[in-house]
């Protein structure tokens, strides 16, 4: 291969060509630590007709690529096996925003720029990105399409998918589809766009893209609540959308483990509340300059909530300080959680009114696969998303390799996987919500799909990448 990496450094310069074990390790290994492989390079283009021109090059000598955005993915979509003949394509140099326009509502950008990037540019244009997630300030927009990322906003907004108008992609043999139209309304074929997102990098990489603005929200009205269960949670999820409509922005959930790993682990937490409960919801309004009233609304919704039994305490935000150590204790229970120990990461949907049922008998389950194993719940009960996590059993006694009892979490891992997918399927679920299968997940997914749903999938990918370069084992296993 030393021909096609002279041919890259041709494209990219030799300093954007990484090779050595160093310089590479970085790029090769997900944010759990748990998935990692090996690279033949990392190569780091700096715009689209670079991408094209790797991507070709590539193309041609028959090696995979990788694309990978701020790699902070879960479920090994974005690193490299461990083959070391892959090319890791990182977008991480492509951070322009290139146009913004607050009045039909778009934003432009390079596949590179961070989200929080887009956030920031979006508030200096008087309008609002609304995506948000707990890696916001390190994960690229070009890897929230891939996977199609959800986050906390996905109640009033929608996933990622419905936040774009346009994207540009680097086909599998190095040909570049334009498509950065803005438009609202484009009758004349199919949805290449949608096509594109969520696809995993299987399909080509996704070079830049056309987003949604929406007017700025700069009124908030947020409180964190003691719930008697995941029942009373959705139950008031009801009435805080009958009762506030369209301001109800955030409904978040966690349970007392999870809050005791961010009281335990991130600096500065404190529990809001003078007495535990085993559930809590994060609510949040949001509303424009003129939207009056937020606070009032939120105060008579918990009002009535506490009369009916649906909650029993809440500690509402008087200030922005406040606001945010609320936020805080939602945003920062993965890193409290990775900070514990090992991590089984579980990304499930349900059906909203099947959420009390199913959290009611998962428990039980992985508790007869590892007992004392601690579920580490938390989501967006607004569309039916938990994150289901598992840490290890708190006193569990070593192991009988002496490791104690994070590898007993890692060697029940595949048990406890298979227990909650069992049950996600039964359920009507899906086993990944927000985060993608990558590798680590795609044989498990289709398991679970029908044979024609495959089979569909399978001849998508055979149309765009007949000779399978993009990413692959990613979202589809190998045939």
């Amino acid at each position: 291969m030393t021909d096609l990496l002279d041919r890259l450094r041709d494209v990219v310069g030799d300093d954007h060509v990484l090779t050595a074990a160093d310089d590479v390790a970085a790029y090769v290994v997900d944010w759990t630590g748990v998935h990692a492989g090996a690279a033949l390079a990392v190569v780091r283009p700096g715009s689209t007709d670079e991408v094209a021109a790797v991507v070709a090059a590539c193309h041609e000598a028959g090696a995979p690529v990788v694309p990978q955005g701020g790699n902070t993915g879960l479920v090994a979509g974005g690193v490299p096996d461990a083959s070391g003949s892959q090319v890791v394509l990182s977008l991480g140099r492509m951070r322009t925003v290139r146009d913004v326009d607050p009045v039909a509502g778009t934003i432009t950008v390079d596949a590179g720029v961070v989200l929080a990037d887009v956030q920031a540019a979006a508030e200096r244009a008087g309008r609002l990105f609304p995506m948000s997630l707990g890696s916001e300030g390190s994960c690229t927009i070009g890897g929230n399409l891939a996977t199609n990322a959800g986050g906390t906003a996905v109640l009033r907004y929608g996933m990622t998918r419905e936040l774009v108008l346009g994207l540009e992609v680097v086909l599998p043999d190095g040909r570049v589809w334009d498509g950065l139209r803005g438009l609202r309304k484009d009758n004349t074929g199919y949805d290449l766009t949608q096509l594109f997102i969520g696809s995993e990098g299987t399909l080509g990489v996704i070079a830049g893209a056309v987003l949604r603005l929406f007017p700025a929200t700069p009124r908030h009205a947020t409180a964190w609540v003691a719930v008697p269960g995941v029942a009373a949670a959705v139950a008031l999820l009801g009435l805080a959308q009958e009762r506030a409509g369209a301001h109800l922005s955030t409904f978040e959930i966690a349970n007392r483990q999870a809050l005791d790993l961010v009281l335990a682990h991130l600096p500065g937490a404190s529990d809001p509340l003078a007495e535990p409960s085993d559930w809590y919801v994060l609510v949040e309004l949001a509303g424009t300059a003129t939207d009056d009233g937020l606070d009032d609304s939120l105060e008579a919704i918990l009002g009535d909530a506490v009369e009916a039994d649906l909650a029993t305490d809440a500690a509402v935000a008087s200030s922005p300080v406040r606001r945010s150590a609320l936020w805080a204790l939602r945003e920062g229970i993965s890193e409290a959680q990775k900070v514990e120990g090992a991590t089984l990461k579980q990304d499930v949907t349900l059906p909203i009114a099947r959420l009390a049922d199913w959290v009611d008998e998962i428990g039980p389950r992985v508790a007869g696969v590892l007992p004392g194993v601690r579920p580490v719940t938390y989501g967006h009960v607004g569309d039916g998303n938990l994150h289901y996590n598992l840490s290890a059993p708190a006193s569990s006694p070593a192991s009988t390799d002496g490791r104690g009892g994070d590898a007993d979490l890692r060697a029940a891992a595949a048990d406890l996987s298979t227990a909650i997918y069992d049950s996600v399927a039964a359920a009507n679920g899906s086993i990944s919500a927000e985060h993608g299968l990558g590798r680590a997940k795609a044989a498990a997914a289709a398991s679970y799909k029908s044979e024609v749903e495959v089979d569909l999938m399978r001849a998508v990918k055979r149309a765009l990448d007949p000779d399978g370069l993009m990413n692959p084992g990613a979202l589809l296993p190998p045939p």
